[in-house]
């Protein structure tokens, strides 16, 4: 199956990770751990098991609060370990669980870190909302875990890092993410006669409103995406195109290719996940039906193809399929990233976290709609005008090969440094808020 992965040194393609083991790879069953298990992709990744019962054993489930669908959840496959936020939302989780069924319960960033990271698990699923996600998925790679990776925001704040990891480690990455599964899956043996990748984008449910009806959508209208039954925050990203901004720099660290050979496409259809350009210009596409256990089954069961319930697309009952260029004007976020890429100097974890910040203050009805790109970019801006030289904020892993310990020392370092820099963009978008700026 060596053909079937990309290319990890390049030139067209510098993957992020090799490719799981052949023994990974043969297991007749997989020691899964879910992070985010009550959210839209946790969900559907539990319908992925479903199909394939035989395939998994579900060592660990976790959530932030959402107790009660945790609880329903381990109730039906009992994991020995479960994950929540807090110390509040473990009391309640206990008091829902059966007498017969006491499971170890863990609190925190710490709690998700050690269910990642768990002896016998061999598959972690990434699948946190935001940049919560990235403790999890670090500890994950640090355990040279295969990671089903469906938190781009891991790769947003610290990409490079999860690279250099993945090769002292021998973790693996598989994305997730519709789009990024797509171009994996039309790299198979072509990685290296690479042009371009072309990112799908569906244009979410504005694409077609003025730059002034912008101004005055509602909270309601902008969680109604035409296609895809998403969580409250990625629905809003899609509406604002951010979630494409935060693919654009997903793509740039997952595959290893300039920005400048990053495209992105509206195709209001999403049929079409995304798409590989080759040297001769001929493009190969990945076609199927808006369903996220399809990317879901294709990592989870990686190198095989089974059916997960997901019925066939029928091409000749889709509609005509249509592309266009997305319009930065109405939605600035685009040029976000190739600024965050091209500047560097911790612009990545600005952006993303200014966003989340905005996004929180639109859902609460505190901001505009329009205001969310526009904090976003001014907290960019500021950022830029005072990082001195736009140094890297992770740099090169200097612990010695070997040193475990060393490693996860200067891991955590860099983890401190992104999260100063988080709560200080998210605090400064707190701050234009209330000013009115």
């Amino acid at each position: 199956m060596s053909n079937c992965w990309p290319g990890c040194e390049g030139p067209a393609i510098r993957y992020i990770s090799a490719a799981p083991s052949p023994e990974w790879q043969h297991r007749e069953r997989h020691d899964l751990v879910i992070l985010g298990s009550t959210g839209s992709i946790g969900r559907n990744a539990l319908g992925v098991v479903d199909s394939h019962p035989q395939r998994f054993r579900i060592l660990a489930l976790s959530c932030a609060r959402n107790v009660d669908m945790l609880a329903r959840q381990a109730r039906r496959y009992r994991p020995r370990l479960l994950a929540v936020l807090d110390e509040e939302s473990a009391y309640d989780l206990r008091t829902l669980l059966p007498a017969d069924y006491q499971p170890e319960i863990l609190v925190g960033p710490q709690g998700y870190a050690a269910a990642a990271s768990l002896p016998e698990a061999d598959t972690v699923l990434s699948a946190q909302v935001g940049a919560a996600g990235l403790e999890g998925t670090l500890a994950a790679a640090l355990a040279g875990k295969v990671i089903c990776l469906a938190n781009k925001e891991s790769l947003v704040l610290a990409g490079e890092l999860l690279r250099q990891i993945c090769a002292r480690t021998g973790a693996s990455i598989l994305p997730v993410d519709s789009e990024h599964n797509a171009i994996f899956q039309c790299l198979a043996a072509r990685e290296q006669e690479v042009a371009r990748l072309v990112l799908t984008a569906s244009g979410g449910p504005f694409r077609d409103r003025s730059l002034e009806e912008l101004q005055h959508v509602t909270r309601e209208q902008a969680l109604n995406h035409p296609n895809w039954v998403m969580g409250a925050k990625i629905s809003i990203d899609s509406a604002s195109m951010m979630n494409k901004a935060l693919e654009v720099v997903e793509a740039f660290h997952l595959y290893g290719v300039p920005v400048d050979r990053i495209d992105v496409l509206v195709h209001p259809q999403s049929l079409v996940h995304s798409l590989v350009q080759l040297r001769d210009g001929s493009l190969l596409a990945q076609i199927g039906t808006a369903d996220m256990r399809l990317p879901l089954a294709h990592c989870l069961l990686w190198p095989h193809t089974l059916d997960c319930g997901v019925p066939p697309l029928d091409l000749a009952a889709s509609p005509a399929l249509e592309f266009r260029h997305p319009d930065t004007e109405r939605f600035p976020a685009l040029t976000f990233a190739r600024r965050a890429l091209s500047e560097r100097g911790g612009l990545c974890v600005v952006m993303n976290a200014a966003n989340e910040a905005a996004v929180e203050l639109f859902l609460a009805g505190h901001c505009a709609f329009t205001d969310i790109t526009r904090f976003i970019d001014e907290a960019m801006r500021r950022h830029a005008s005072t990082a001195p030289g736009h140094a890297p904020l992770c740099g090169k892993l200097t612990a010695p090969e070997g040193d475990d310990l060393a490693l996860r020392a200067e891991v955590a370092t860099f983890v401190e440094r992104i999260e100063k820099l988080d709560t200080q963009s998210r605090a400064l978008v707190h701050e234009l808020a209330r000013d009115g700026a």
